[in-house]
């Protein structure tokens, strides 16, 4: 069954892949070094994966034929911008997998419970290669610990939700630091047949990780960590007060919570003050379950784009590429998939990218300013919405 048990018969994702091929050597190089010789490391493995995919995916070869492209063009940075994309709908839409179905190891879905739903399949160096990702990214931020944490994951359980990616993204999480107690907060009903926010046992997690005084990461949907602190502020007339040293992780976004939302900046300040923890401790990810790069904050609330994607901004009219700093729909680009033809999606997200931030890291820095169109697509946290 192509679930996260597969995930017990894994070597660790912090252990380097042995393999020297271009589409995991990339993957091997610092998250957040801009050097010649990554850039050159990034283009060997998108030539790799271009190819491979073209040789094998229908979708693809069609629309590389159509297009006149030919993966061995991609020679330079500038190259990139040639890549022939797939719209995100499409990836929505349709059954793409490029491999048969038995090699497929991990099949992750978007937790919407009506319309559109996203999908991923995954065989086993597509998965090896995206965990190896996201720790490295997480270590390249220093969001890595040796030290136990205890979680509160505002997510569903995975041990129900098999193939969510939610699910799959906040178990990951969790493993990038020595692992405490873990709570999950999006508990199964079987007399309701669907999952709820189990917010009473969300403040007695809360209470029990505060009194044991360790750290403790929250991690998830970012209107449920406020809920979180006003109703433990309601049973104990405080906020909780955290080891300073803890550290929340959101992700998922607002979507249809729009009336409740605030500035990240503003988001950062005010859980950080009612968690007793610095504001750089509160960062935020952006990620795609049909693209899989994770775009993590900085210390000062950036999403930095590390080295194993490229985001190009296009006009949303003539779809040219426009330069840093001009907003646009956003192309996303990576390497590391070999089951699933979104090597390059035009998402339905308008944004920008800066070319560099002021904390220091290098690199380019990407900016979200909502969804295109009129009607959203349906995502996560659309569904988990419904349970506040």
């Amino acid at each position: 069954m192509a679930d996260l048990s597969v995930e017990n018969s894994l070597p660790p994702f912090y252990k380097p892949l042995k393999s020297r091929a271009p589409m995991d050597a990339l993957f091997e190089t610092p998250a957040f070094e801009y050097s010649p010789k990554t850039s050159r490391a990034f283009c060997a493995a998108m030539r790799a994966a271009l190819a491979y995919q073209g040789r094998r995916a229908p979708v693809l070869k069609a629309l590389y034929k159509a297009e006149g492209f030919d993966p061995a063009s991609v020679r330079s940075e500038r190259d990139m911008r040639n890549i022939p994309f797939l719209f995100v709908a499409a990836l929505k839409e349709r059954d793409l997998t490029t491999l048969p179905y038995s090699k497929i190891v991990l099949e992750l879905k978007s937790s919407g419970t009506s319309g559109q739903r996203s999908r991923m399949q995954l065989d086993r160096g597509s998965l090896m290669r995206v965990r190896r990702m996201a720790w490295k990214v997480f270590e390249g931020l220093r969001l890595t610990d040796e030290r136990a944490h205890d979680y509160i994951c505002f997510t569903y359980d995975p041990e129900v939700a098999v193939d969510l990616g939610t699910a799959w993204t906040d178990k990951l999480l969790s493993g990038f630091t020595k692992k405490g107690e873990i709570f999950y907060t999006f508990r199964w009903s079987k007399s309701r047949n669907d999952f709820y926010f189990d917010i009473e046992g969300a403040v007695s997690a809360m209470k029990k990780f505060e009194d044991a005084g360790g750290l403790v990461r929250l991690v998830g949907f970012p209107a449920f960590a406020l809920k979180l602190t006003e109703e433990f502020k309601k049973r104990f007339g405080r906020y909780p007060r955290l080891n300073p040293a803890s550290s929340v992780v959101t992700g998922g976004g607002w979507k249809t919570m729009s009336d409740e939302a605030m500035d990240k900046k503003i988001y950062r300040k005010v859980l950080a003050d009612k968690l007793g923890i610095p504001a750089e401790n509160v960062r935020d990810l952006f990620g795609m379950v049909e693209h899989g790069v994770p775009y993590v904050d900085c210390r000062l609330g950036n999403f930095h784009i590390p080295n194993y994607g490229r985001v190009i901004v296009r006009h949303p009219g003539t779809l040219a590429p426009l330069g840093y700093g001009k907003k646009g729909l956003l192309q996303f680009i990576t390497p590391y998939l070999s089951s699933y033809p979104s090597l390059s999606v035009l998402s339905s997200d308008f944004g920008l990218v800066r070319e560099r931030c002021r904390c220091g890291l290098p690199g380019p820095v990407l900016e979200i300013h909502g969804r295109a169109g009129v009607k959203k697509l349906k995502g996560c946290a659309i569904s988990a919405a419904t349970m506040l």
